[in-house]
Parts: structure tokens; C-alpha cells; sequence
């Protein structure tokens, strides 16, 4: 990675650290915790460990994207589970063929943000914004973060949209949100 590209990465996860900064511990207090620290692991390893995201491993791995989930920079990956990619159906089988590599490789890099931003974190920002936060991923889509009641919603610029679905697991070099849709860009 050339040092222009490691500095426009890092400009990007310092513009999205400040929407999600200053997390006090008053408001961690308030809601029952959502992200299971374990900085024993890197985002590969505990991609590896979580049997609910099987098929987004194989997909990294088809993309060839693995080494940056185990490198040194740091990630949020909004993580489909197994089930979001089955209502694919044969259009989510075909993404993990060969000659699929870019489109695959493009709808990931959507679904990666720069940073180390755990859903408190994400929850404190939408508690001090007042509404929604909005943050740009790897592949520079805009996607939106708001909360209805205690659901934590992700929405990609276009309209596809997301659930959180179960708990986040904060490894060394990034976090991996669980949610239960695969976002893809609107078809055109």
C-alpha cells in the first residue's frame, strides 16, 4: 500500500472516528453491552471463529480481500450472516464465482468501513446527533446508521437496508457488525 493510499485510509477512519467519538461511560451503562471485546484476534481470525458468517469468509477469501482483514489497519466490517446471503439465492451463489471477482470485491468493500467503530459507539453518535449518522465505506457508498427502539438499522445509499442481528465482536484491527441483509447497490 503506498503511502498516499495509507493516508487517505487513515484521513477516512479519522473522519469517521470523529462521528462516533467520546463514547462516555454513562451512556454505555444505559443499554446492555452489544460488542464482545475479544483483541486476542484479528477481523480474519474472528471471521474464522464465527460459525453464523461461513459464506462472508468464503467471499473474502474468493476476493482475495483476507490480508486486509488480517493486517494492521483497522476495520468495521457490517457482516451478512450465512442466512443473508441464502435469500440471494442463485444471484448470491454466481457472486462467489471467478469470473464475479470485481463485482464481488466492490459489493464487499461496501460493507467495510474504515475504523474500529463498535455499535456503542455508533449508538452514542445517533443519541448526539439526534437522528441518524451517515458514513462513508471502502467503496465509497454513503450508508446511514439509525436506531428504532432498541434495533440498530444500517442503510446503503440507494435504499438497501439492514438489521443488526446479533452481537458485535471487536477483534484487534476492527470490528465485525452481524447483520442479517446483504446491502447491494441498486440494480440499474
Amino acid at each position: 500500500m503506498t503511502p498516499l493510499v495509507r493516508t487517505g485510509f487513515a484521513a477516512l477512519a479519522l473522519a469517521a472516528l470523529s462521528l462516533v467519538g467520546g463514547c462516555s461511560e454513562a451512556e454505555d451503562k444505559t443499554s446492555a453491552p452489544v460488542t464482545q471485546n475479544d483483541a486476542t484476534l484479528t477481523l480474519a481470525a474472528a471471521l474464522g471463529a464465527n460459525k453464523a458468517l461461513g459464506t462472508l469468509q468464503s467471499a473474502i477469501e474468493q476476493s482475495e480481500l483476507s490480508g486486509v482483514l488480517d493486517g494492521r489497519a483497522s476495520y468495521t466490517v457490517l457482516a451478512p450472516k450465512d442466512r443473508a446471503f441464502a435469500a440471494l439465492g442463485e444471484d448470491g451463489a454466481a457472486l462467489l464465482e471467478d469470473e464475479q471477482r470485481p463485482v464481488l470485491i466492490a459489493i464487499l468493500r461496501d460493507h467495510m468501513l474504515p475504523g474500529h467503530l463498535t455499535l456503542e459507539a455508533i449508538g452514542a453518535a445517533i443519541d448526539r446527533r439526534g437522528g441518524p449518522v451517515t458514513m462513508t465505506t471502502l467503496g465509497q457508498t454513503e450508508v446511514q446508521f439509525a436506531r428504532s427502539g432498541e434495533t440498530l438499522t444500517v442503510t446503503m445509499d440507494g435504499g438497501a437496508s439492514a438489521r443488526v442481528s446479533g452481537t458485535a465482536i471487536a477483534a484487534n484491527n476492527g470490528v465485525l457488525i452481524p447483520i442479517d441483509t446483504v446491502l447491494l447497490p441498486p440494480r440499474g
